[in-house]
């Protein structure tokens, strides 16, 4: 429906804004990137001095993120496995998390964010990116591009609504403090939200 290399460079640009800085200042910082497949956002953040520990949950992505990580020289944690299985983690050591475009295609997302919940200090952010859930309703190579495709509400192949990805947050115990629909088109591409981990 619309191009891998579109709908990165859209949700980079999002989350590697400087003004935004929706992690906050990384330096000396442990952070979680959950879906690690081109290492761009590892590298990014490693070169910002956070110790990065990636998690990539395809064979595929595990070795792209290796390969690009090497060309780089980059200190990153490189992981491969599920994206909730964080059992390797101890509880209350991270200081913030991410997820660029991984949770698109994960069943179970109130289960990722139950255990990104346990890692994280009190406080710290979570910032999630992924398709935003309207644009899944048009087929833009199509004539008329904005023909709905299907029902927003339709919620095979865990498509989820933005109501449904608040109420996974805020179940497991993340306080939402930033939504960006990023402008592009006549359709947004990209929802940004960020959480902030409540108590324990």
């Amino acid at each position: 429906m619309w191009s891998e290399a579109t709908r990165r460079a859209d949700i980079l640009k999002v989350v590697t804004d400087e003004e935004l800085r929706l992690l906050g200042n990384v330096a000396g910082k442990r952070v979680l990137e959950l879906g690690c497949s081109d290492a761009a956002s590892a590298i990014a953040l490693a070169g910002q001095g956070a110790h990065v520990i990636a998690i990539a949950d395809g064979a595929d992505d595990h070795d792209r993120a290796r390969s690009a990580i090497e060309r780089a020289e980059a200190k990153v944690e490189l992981i491969h496995g599920d994206l909730a299985d964080l059992a390797f983690i101890r509880a209350d050591t991270v200081d913030a998390a991410i997820s660029e475009d991984a949770l698109r295609d994960v069943d179970d997302v109130d289960r990722v964010f139950r255990q990104v919940h346990r890692v994280l200090k009190t406080d710290a952010p979570l910032v999630v990116s992924l398709p935003h859930p309207t644009l899944e309703l048009i087929d833009e190579d199509a004539d008329p591009k904005l023909l709905i495709r299907r029902s927003y509400f339709d919620r095979s192949d865990n498509r989820r609504t933005v109501g449904d990805l608040f109420t996974s947050l805020t179940r497991a115990h993340f306080a939402v403090d930033t939504l960006l629909e990023p402008e592009s088109g006549t359709l947004p591409r990209t929802l940004v939200l960020r959480g902030r981990k409540l108590g324990n």
